[in-house]
């Protein structure tokens, strides 16, 4: 079976889309000829062309404006934004035009764009580098959204998000692009908006999303030697929410720590914790406990380890869940 990092099945996924379908259109800045920053999009601009992969000037409105209507134009446009924090010109663009145009238009206008968003922490790069801006769009109506944790989900959920006829924004984890690992590229066969376990328990649930499952994976691997079953869910689609997935995990541990990169306050944790004590209320044996980033901006590279939730921290949160103990 073939080894592949992150963004070596992210580069696979983009060529096939490509050879799919026509209409897949790749821009955004330094895409085309130097493929990308982080080397995603590397050959592929040889391979089908200038007219398909094609740079943009440093202007996001401008790539979500453009992505806009070729999709008008019946186009299924893949653009690229740099950087995650780089995205906030174009929210514009993505909440009021990408978000709403299939709605405003009774459905004869659709928007099939992916907008890939290197994205999350992890690297120790300067400020705007490091955002998590998943409960921003999220919050959004018309928007799907959606993080790998591994090369394999990289390559499968990016096949699926560009398939999909929906506005689709892809948040890839920079931390992960170079992380390897052995699969095969098939067509997806989990539906969209689904949750994955990749690690089973018994005593807790961490329900985390990119870079946080394989901390996660490590954390549950350290517990396990003090006899801690822990559960790691991966919950990929971020919107819609798997909820059937994420009640059917806390119903079987009954306990649940939720980890994200994004700060506490009004975080996607948030979101998940109030789904968690909707469906598992009757169920759980303790509170749900968030273990995240901090309310603070993104700090530089040299503080990146003290924001970030690291194995220690996310213990505590496992420790604590395990401890409650009702009144």
């Amino acid at each position: 079976m073939p080894e592949y990092s992150l963004q070596q099945a992210l580069n696979l996924a983009l060529r096939h889309a490509c050879e799919d379908d026509d209409r897949v259109l790749l821009f955004g800045e330094d895409v085309g000829r130097l493929g990308g920053v982080f080397r995603v999009t590397d050959g592929l601009q040889a391979k089908f062309g200038e007219e398909r992969v094609f740079d943009t000037p440093l202007a996001e409105s401008a790539i979500m404006g453009m992505a806009v209507g070729l999709a008008m134009a019946g186009w299924r446009p893949v653009p690229e934004i740099q950087f995650d924090g780089f995205s906030y010109p174009a929210i514009d663009q993505i909440v009021n035009q990408v978000a709403r145009l299939h709605y405003r238009s009774r459905g004869t206008m659709p928007m099939p764009i992916t907008l890939r968003l290197p994205s999350f922490g992890g690297i120790r790069a300067p400020e705007h580098h490091g955002e998590s801006l998943e409960a921003l769009f999220a919050h959004v109506p018309g928007l799907k959204v959606v993080s790998p944790s591994s090369p394999s989900e990289g390559y499968h959920l990016l096949r699926q998000a560009i398939a999909d006829p929906d506005p689709v924004i892809f948040m890839e984890p920079k931390s992960r692009y170079w992380h390897k690992a052995s699969f095969e590229p098939t067509d997806a066969t989990d539906p969209v908006g689904t949750s994955r376990v990749v690690r089973p328990g018994k005593h807790a649930t961490l329900v985390a999303w990119g870079a946080m499952v394989s901390r996660c994976l490590q954390v549950a691997e350290l517990a396990a030697e003090d006899g801690v079953e822990l559960e790691v869910l991966d919950l990929r689609w971020l919107k819609p929410i798997d909820t059937d997935g994420l009640a059917a995990s806390v119903s079987r541990t009954r306990r649940a720590v939720v980890v994200h990169e994004a700060p506490l306050t009004a975080g996607l944790g948030a979101e998940v914790a109030t789904l968690i004590t909707e469906r598992c209320f009757g169920e759980l044996k303790a509170p749900v406990q968030r273990v995240t980033g901090f309310d603070v901006p993104y700090p530089s590279g040299d503080l990146e380890d003290e924001y970030l939730p690291s194995i220690d921290r996310i213990l505590t949160g496992v420790q604590t869940t395990l401890e409650y103990r009702r009144g």
